[in-house]
């Protein structure tokens, strides 16, 4: 089963569970997310995913 996080400006889930995140998991981060405070805790998360084989998909379309 295919696990989906998606990271916000208002919404995310745990970062330990971003980087426990692995080859079945989609990390969605949308654009508007860099306005979090925490955006940069959330970002070396994502990296960690990424490289324990987790898909990341930085979206950028219907966002102002």
């Amino acid at each position: 089963m295919t696990a989906i996080h998606t990271v916000d400006a208002a919404n995310a889930p745990a970062l330990g569970d971003i980087r426990a995140a692995g080859d079945e998991a989609v990390i969605r981060v949308r654009r508007n997310a860099t306005e979090r405070e925490d955006f940069v805790k959330y970002w070396e998360a994502v990296g960690v995913a990424f490289m324990r084989g987790a898909v990341v998909e930085v979206i950028n379309r219907g966002e102002n």
